[in-house]
Parts: C-alpha cells; sequence; structure tokens
C-alpha cells in the first residue's frame, strides 16, 4: 500500500471478514495492527506514507536498543 489511510481501510475489511469466518487468530493480529498503525497516524499527522513494522515498533518503543539513533 502507498499510504497509511489505505492500510488502515484494507486492515478494517480485513478484519470484518476474519470475523465472519471466525478466524480469531487473524482477527487479533489485524485489531493489533489497526491499532498500532492509528497511534502511528496520531503520533505523525502529517506523514502519509504506509509504515513498516520497525517503524510501528519504534513509534510505540522509542526507548528500545533498536530503536536509538546516534549522532556521531
Amino acid at each position: 500500500m502507498k499510504t497509511i489511510d489505505e492500510h488502515i481501510k484494507k486492515d478494517e475489511s480485513e478484519i470484518q471478514e476474519a470475523k465472519a469466518q471466525g478466524n480469531e487468530s487473524k482477527l487479533h493480529h489485524l485489531e493489533d495492527e489497526l491499532s498500532s498503525l492509528k497511534e502511528y497516524k496520531e503520533h505523525h499527522p502529517e506523514d502519509k506514507h504506509d509504515p513498516n513494522a520497525l517503524e510501528l515498533f519504534c513509534d510505540a518503543n522509542p526507548d528500545e536498543p533498536e530503536c536509538l539513533v546516534y549522532d556521531d
């Protein structure tokens, strides 16, 4: 996907499908991902790109070692 809004719409659609199919594991995964996307969008309202998993993780956990950025 090109934008975070497209990704959010896709996840919302897939959540409805997972509910209809009774697929609890997929539903749980999609709900977690949707929550992370919405939180990322709230923290970065000017940013329209679709963030990857590391960007979502670091947005929620900025102090984790893999998220730290060091200046030389």
